[in-house]
């Protein structure tokens, strides 16, 4: 394994992080884990709760099996082991949005098991990261301390929505890695259709454990398999966003190197992190497993899938990003870089297919990230909101291969796209943006600049790559609209340069 941490000096010498993430992603349904109640954004306090999810007397849950499926869904994604044999536990504690007194959850046998994903660094390289496990639970309510400072609200709306808590091993290095992993995962849930992945909304958010230790005591915990070498985490639970979760370990990895390094020890807590001040807090002393009192939950069954009926499910998924990528590249010939943008979102890249038929390939691309998706981010929108469509810049993409307009005269036609006037050829027709590669009257105007410099085209004889003024001048004649090929050619051909 490649050596990729990132090493932090400290007083006493070098130290490096270590991470691993419990994701909770949101599962898309309509109906909650265990109950019908609808589950949705926006609704006002306490619409969406039914006698299940208010904890009345005598209710008992009953499994939606959509959720189940999905569950399953997202283990295939992860190229994880699906266990046909589950169950759901309780996991005990008190607190005022959780209206049982019990989550219930799955601890010892998880729906899905032990799995991987592959991550892309900025820099191109990779890493796996091992996925330990992914197990069914209800979501609790929530607490809303702000409106009042003499009193807690409850709003139950979100008590009993089905969550996907995936738990990856410790195999991240730094913050960059971590927030990748998660843009990752991401994309693989959005995909599969398992979860709309709106972290704005609190539908995926990220428990990051983080600990510090020595260089060289990761490489031996990936020997042994023992956590006893590395370092005592701590969790930040719910960070919603890829910035606040790389400010979170940066933050987090400095307090737990200078109590370390003063002498002191870390305690195993839960921590929050508060955005505003860019720092993490102490939430609660973390509570080992069995302080949860988990027990089997008695009013449900085990799930018992049967093997024909998850070879289905895996016989329905998409094609993956991952698979996505290597087809974009050996089908279109794209670089590494652009497959790699377009497959982050399946829109992104059905709109590039769509818009690559019949077209240069690479050029399209270009368009598509350089162009629309630069223009796009500026105002924060992705391609499903675009105001220009794939025909469109096939049509574009149309026009500078048959040399109806340059590249230069092509920003021009995309602009006024973008702003809605329409079909690019109608625009070129309209706004007489045709490129000139009339080389009459392309040699009429470059006779007169040779003409007016002969000094100039002198020297280009002997500094041929002078020539670049008379191309621009000749451009500047034609307001822009000339074909540059043409031009060059023509240059050469009366300035005697081979």
């Amino acid at each position: 394994m490649t050596d990729t941490s990132k090493v932090i000096e400290g007083r006493t010498g070098p130290w490096e992080i270590v991470l691993g993430l419990e994701v909770h992603a949101q599962v898309a349904s309509r109906a909650k884990l265990f109950s019908g109640a609808a589950v949705g954004f926006g609704a006002g306090p306490n619409e969406q709760v039914s006698l299940v999810d208010a904890a009345m007397p005598g209710m008992l849950p009953v499994i939606n099996r959509h959720c189940v499926e999905q569950a399953v869904r997202t283990g295939l994604g992860l190229k994880a082991q699906i266990h046909a044999w589950s169950r759901f536990d309780r996991k005990n504690y008190f607190y005022p949005d959780l209206p049982q007194g019990y989550q219930i959850s799955q601890f010892a046998h998880p729906i899905v098991g032990e799995g991987e994903i592959l991550v892309e660094r900025d820099d191109g390289s990779t890493f796996t990261v091992r996925i330990e496990r992914l197990h069914l639970e209800q979501d609790a309510g929530k607490s809303i301390h702000d409106q009042d400072p003499d009193w807690t609200y409850v709003d139950l709306n979100r008590a009993g929505t089905a969550l996907m808590e995936i738990v990856s091993r410790p195999d991240m290095r730094s913050s960059e890695e971590a927030a990748a992993y998660v843009k990752k995962l991401r994309t693989i849930l959005r995909y599969l259709g398992t979860c709309d992945g709106d972290m704005e909304k609190g539908n995926l958010r990220a428990d990051v454990n983080v600990s510090v230790c020595r260089p060289g005591a990761y490489e031996k915990y990936r020997e042994s398999g023992s956590f006893s070498h590395l370092g005592t985490r701590c969790e930040i639970k719910n960070v919603n966003s890829y910035r606040f979760i790389q400010q979170a370990i940066e933050y987090e990895a400095r307090r737990q190197i200078e109590i370390l390094e003063d002498g002191g020890s870390i305690v195993q807590e839960t921590r929050l992190f508060d955005p505003t001040k860019g720092e993490t807090r102490s939430m609660r002393s973390k509570e080992e497993a069995h302080d949860y009192r988990y027990f089997p939950d008695p009013d449900l069954l085990p799930l018992e899938l049967e093997q024909s009926w998850i070879e289905g499910i895996k016989a329905g998924l998409p094609e993956l990003p991952d698979a996505k990528k290597a087809r974009l590249q050996s089908e279109y010939g794209l670089s590494a870089y652009d497959a790699g943008v377009l497959v982050t979102e399946s829109v992104r890249a059905d709109f590039f297919e769509k818009a690559a038929r019949g077209r240069d390939a690479k050029l399209t691309a270009n368009w598509i990230t350089n162009g629309l998706l630069a223009k796009l981010s500026e105002g924060g929108h992705d391609i499903d909101d675009s105001p220009i469509k794939p025909e469109a810049i096939a049509g574009l993409v149309k026009l500078i291969e048959e040399g109806v307009v340059s590249s230069k005269i092509a920003r021009t036609v995309f602009e006024h796209m973008w702003a809605g006037e329409g079909d690019p050829a109608a625009i070129v027709e309209k706004h007489g943006l045709v490129q000139v590669s009339d080389t009459g009257a392309l040699e009429a105007a470059i006779d007169k600049l040779i003409a007016a410099n002969p000094d100039k085209a002198a020297a280009v004889k002997d500094k041929p790559q002078a020539i670049g003024w008379f191309v621009g001048q000749v451009m500047r004649e034609t307001g822009g609209k000339a074909n540059p090929g043409v031009v060059n050619d023509l240059l050469k051909a009366k300035l005697g340069i081979a």
